[in-house]
């Protein structure tokens, strides 16, 4: 077949633009660090990448969140740590409270320091999370969640029962606070009866709480919401002498009976049944309704108590019998928060592991179908740079010859 001039530079030139074309291509891989420059050179391992590439910045943005998570978690264990050696601190001082040889000036003296106490705690359920919000608010994170009331004198709870959430994967989200109504506030004040009143032949008549916990065990069994009657109580003494307690007029399964007789007291239920005189009589008591009441408040009442009342007596020992119990609920309270926390803690870090594992290998997936692999990139670029050489050494050779090159 006959070339003509033309065509044969054409042809030749074809080559050389297709080797520098496959140069570049090369060039531009080993550059740009991808196997891949546009879709069409590999349209299934695009398609690949777009999705990893979205599962990856998914799991980064869930990585996110579970260290946002573990700094707001760590900040509230912190924080409920503190109240409750706070709490154990103001226990100390309420049971050294009971001692009978100290003073009014030794009480004063303790109390101000359940007042120092208080003012700790107060500090500390208005904490503020990594991000600046309040930890113990709920949904509203800018409000703070305590403060005090000057006409009251009473600690108020200003936020919700909202609890904020992070997802740290598809199918895990986990809360990165408590509200303080849930921890502080729904703390159940100590159980209690109504004061004695008597009637008939009996004179005086009192009552004490002689066992809280068997008190208690039996107030939460009987104390009566929807029918308040059945809360009242009567110790009946008749005119021999024998007594029977009653509940709203009905005898007890099984009775409760026994010989009465004046100045003795009568125990029930943890209960000491106090009075004086003869059948026949009555002393009736109700079960008092329960109610909440937080650490701050129950503290402020007791140092009150002995501040401004001066309490002593059975007046005294009332408040302090009131501060240990809800200082107790408190605490129990506080360590359950903690718990709750701490198993958030292990979730989290078992999430965050799976998570980056996952990276590791969606990553490394990735990479496979991206990324360059650096030695068999210089490889190519060589063999394309001798390529085009080679293309560009023959074109001249071809240019140069003639018909008078034979002729010679």
């Amino acid at each position: 077949m006959r070339l003509s001039f033309n065509q044969k530079y054409q042809i030749n030139l074809n080559a050389i633009l297709n080797a520098q074309e496959k140069l570049q291509t090369a060039s531009a891989k080993l550059e740009k660090q991808t196997k891949i420059l546009s879709p069409s050179d590999d349209p299934a391992g695009s398609a690949r990448v777009v999705a990893l590439d979205q599962q990856i910045s998914q799991v980064g943005q869930y990585q996110n969140n579970s260290v946002m998570l573990k700094n707001s978690l760590g900040i509230e264990e912190t924080v409920l740590s503190s109240l409750r050696t706070s709490s154990d601190q103001a226990r100390s001082l309420v049971v050294s409270l009971g001692n009978g040889a100290y003073s009014q000036q030794d009480r004063s003296a303790i109390a101000k320091q359940l007042d120092n106490i208080k003012t700790q705690m107060y500090d500390l359920v208005n904490q503020k999370d990594a991000a600046g919000g309040y930890l113990f608010s709920g949904f509203q994170q800018e409000t703070q969640p305590y403060s005090f009331n000057q006409s009251t004198g009473m600690y108020e709870f200003n936020g919700d029962e909202g609890q904020k959430a992070l997802q740290v994967s598809p199918t895990v989200t986990i809360p990165s606070n408590d509200s303080g109504k849930v921890l502080f506030e729904d703390v159940n004040a100590r159980f209690k009866t109504t004061t004695a009143i008597v009637g008939g032949g009996l004179t005086t008549g009192s009552i004490n709480v002689q066992n809280q916990s068997v008190f208690d065990d039996f107030y939460r069994q009987n104390y009566d919401g929807q029918t308040p009657a059945n809360n009242n109580y009567r110790l009946i003494v008749d005119a021999a002498n024998n007594y029977e307690i009653r509940r709203n007029g009905a005898s007890l399964s099984p009775p409760v009976t026994g010989a009465y007789t004046s100045g003795q007291a009568v125990s029930f239920q943890g209960l000491s049944l106090q009075t004086q005189g003869a059948g026949p009589g009555q002393l009736d008591f109700t079960l008092q309704a329960p109610e909440k009441k937080n650490v701050l408040n129950t503290l402020q009442e007791l140092v009150n108590a002995i501040e401004k009342d001066q309490a002593i007596g059975r007046p005294l020992s009332e408040a302090i019998a009131d501060a240990l119990v809800q200082i107790d609920n408190a605490a129990l309270k506080i360590d359950a928060g903690v718990s709750g926390v701490g198993g958030r803690q292990n979730v989290l870090d078992s999430v965050f592991e799976g998570n980056e594992d996952l990276q590791i290998t969606n990553k490394a997936f990735r990479a496979q179908i991206y990324e360059v692999d650096y030695a068999e990139a210089l490889t190519e670029l060589t063999k394309q740079e001798t390529a085009l050489q080679a293309v560009q050494n023959t074109f001249q050779r071809v240019t140069n010859t003639s018909l008078f090159d034979y002729i010679r």
